[in-house]
């Protein structure tokens, strides 16, 4: 299972990247490796709408697997500045690089501070192994 250092992470298995300006932009946000081997093959993905402000450990969209539909949950409270469209017609991106081109949504956070208050890669991993 790959879990990259220097992601957040969240007991809902959504990563969290800083992009732009630390502290200053938005952060990028997808699902793990571990949920996304958990789903299997992703056949939809429902994003928040740019604009829309979510509230963290939340639901604000839905990932449809052949196996089940799970919710997608906002890991820090803030508004969604920009979402990956290419999943409306690809959603297979998330099995086949979920921490690249599978990414979901970019949420500008209320409190920047609240990123760092996420689990690291170490304590994520110890929640998701054996």
């Amino acid at each position: 299972m790959d879990v990259p250092e220097g992601l957040r992470y969240t007991d809902e298995h959504e990563w969290v990247a800083s992009v732009g300006e630390a502290g200053e932009g938005a952060v990028r946000v997808g699902i793990t490796d571990y949920a996304q081997d958990a789903l299997g093959d992703i056949v939809f993905v429902e994003l928040p709408a740019e604009g829309t402000t979510v509230t963290a450990g939340q639901p604000c969209g839905e990932v449809e697997s052949t196996k089940s539909v799970s919710e997608l949950y906002a890991p820090v409270s803030g508004t969604v500045t920009a979402r990956n469209e290419s999943l409306e017609a690809a959603p297979e991106q998330v099995n086949g690089d979920p921490y690249g081109a599978g990414w979901m949504f970019e949420i500008r956070p209320d409190d920047p501070a609240a990123v760092e208050a996420l689990l690291d890669a170490a304590t994520y991993r110890s929640r998701t192994e054996g």
